[in-house]
């Protein structure tokens, strides 16, 4: 057990260390977790043997929901409000798109089964979070016209539309019946209606029960939040509901709710996304067998590139059509940021798992796609952006020393009885322009932070320009009637 131990030590320090290539050479470090899980595997240097495509999906599955969270946990929907429509359509029409055209060159270029080709198309239809999540914040790549809401918004909803076609596609094989398009239609309008019902439920509860329950040690709100996040997969699974856009769409309600510790909780969850991203793609490495890749690498490179240049690209032109925010550059650029990633490889051991034929073909392929698209596509976002000269320029702030009006500064004296003794500021939902600086209590200053409990006679200092803001948010501190 301990040599077990330390193995995987090294692993995860040697995937946290060489991704400083990442920031220094543009290596995306999603890339460098692959390799370093296949230098472990059973073809590498270590020769650690797995072969397991059920535990990869377990495992994949695990990790997906804790990365779908942390990308809408730390996604505002004042960043996506103006581009929910576009992200929507992408998310949904343009993955069936994809799979769609996908398939139509497989079948028709490659030769492939129609089986093979749609299940193939399927699997690869969907842009990953996780790749799109790691290497624009990682590269701090700034975009203009809300290009990165909508790329961040359609990678972390399209991935739901991938796995429902993917196990339909797999049950279709199965059970060698084809559903009724009004089956299917249903069936998804079905699921992703109660995720959105789910979502809510779960993501407004969340706040509240973080605000109400007061615990002993901040370190159960992490704890909490993370059984919280299995429960609404759980129980959205359960009732019929499409679970991964559930904790998804839960990430992006719960942020724009304000609580206890909420900053530290978005700090803690982007860790655990990045520990997520480690471990899957180390443990996909692991199963692939980097002997086989020769094999398909004529065929996984022919489906990557049409993949790439042309049914992404067709799919999100057409996707697009209707909406004229975004001009042909900018649609260009969309176009290229389709990086597979961890959900297609994850859905890929879905066939492994089910004992399909031709199941390990698929994977090799995915696999083989997949690097191709992180190392081709992710280094190049940054370039190609700037060809396109879709690059925000950041605006530098200059500090003149102004001085604040002395108007600006308030003072308030909680006074017995006062409604908001014994809460914290985060169950107020004041206003962002009513900002309460720090509070002096029994002769001592304390700095202000959403989880401070007022107590009577604490004397406020409010900053707070706006006399009717002031009035308006003061209201929540008078005495109960």
């Amino acid at each position: 057990m301990e040599a077990f131990i330390l193995i995987f030590a090294i692993l995860f320090l040697s995937c946290v260390i060489l991704s400083k290539f990442s920031d220094r050479y543009g290596i995306p470090a999603l890339l460098i977790f692959i390799f370093v899980g296949m230098f472990a595997g059973s073809d590498g240097v270590l020769g650690i043997p797995f072969d397991n495509g059920k535990i990869a999906q377990d495992i994949g599955m695990l990790c997906l929901i804790l990365i779908l969270f942390s990308g809408g946990f730390d996604t505002s929907f004042k960043l996506i409000r103006p581009v929910l429509k576009e992200g929507i359509v992408l998310a949904t029409l343009g993955v069936v798109l994809t799979a769609a055209f996908i398939a139509l060159f497989c079948y028709y270029l490659f030769d492939f089964s129609l089986n093979d080709a749609l299940l193939l198309g399927a699997i690869i239809s969907s842009t990953d979070a996780a790749a799109v999540f790691a290497i624009m914040r990682s590269k701090g790549l700034k975009l203009q016209n809300h290009i990165a809401p909508l790329l961040e918004l359609e990678s972390g909803s399209n991935d739901p539309m991938a796995i429902f076609l993917t196990t339909t596609i797999i049950q279709m094989i199965t059970l060698s019946s084809l559903p009724s398009v009004s089956d299917f239609a249903l069936t998804m309008l079905t699921q992703f209606i109660l995720a959105f019902i789910c979502a809510y439920i779960f993501g407004a509860l969340m706040p509240l029960i973080l605000n109400k329950v007061k615990f002993g040690s901040w370190g159960l709100y992490p704890v909490f939040t993370l059984a919280w996040i299995m429960l609404a997969f759980s129980a959205s699974s359960e009732i019929g509901a499409n679970g991964y856009l559930c904790v998804y769409l839960l990430g992006i309600i719960a942020n724009s709710k304000e609580f206890i510790y909420k900053k530290g909780l978005i700090g803690f969850f982007e860790g655990v996304a990045w520990l997520a991203q480690v471990v899957i793609f180390l443990t996909l490495g692991l199963l692939v067998f980097p002997s086989q890749l020769p094999n398909v690498a004529f065929i996984g490179l022919g489906v990557a590139f049409v993949t790439m240049f042309l049914a992404r690209p067709i799919a999100v032109f057409i996707s697009l059509v209707f909406f004229k925010k975004f001009n042909f550059k900018e649609k260009l650029f969309i176009s290229w940021v389709g990086l597979r990633g961890t959900v297609p490889i994850i859905l890929a051991t879905y066939p492994l798992a089910t004992g399909i034929e031709s199941s390990h073909f698929i994977f090799n392929i995915v696999f083989f796609i997949v690097l191709l698209s992180v190392l081709i596509q992710g280094i190049s976002l940054n370039p190609l952006a700037k060809v396109l000269r879709l690059t925000a320029e950041e605006t530098k702030v200059q500090s003149h020393n102004l001085p604040i009006a002395l108007s600006t500064f308030r003072q308030y004296t909680l006074k017995k009885n006062s409604s908001v003794i014994g809460k914290n500021i985060a169950e107020l939902n004041l206003s962002g322009e009513f900002i309460i600086l720090i509070v002096k209590r029994e002769g001592e200053y304390i700095k202000t932070s959403g989880s401070l409990i007022f107590e009577e006679g604490d004397l406020l200092l409010i900053m707070c320009n706006d006399k009717n803001v002031f009035e308006e948010n003061i209201k929540n501190f008078e005495p109960s009637l």
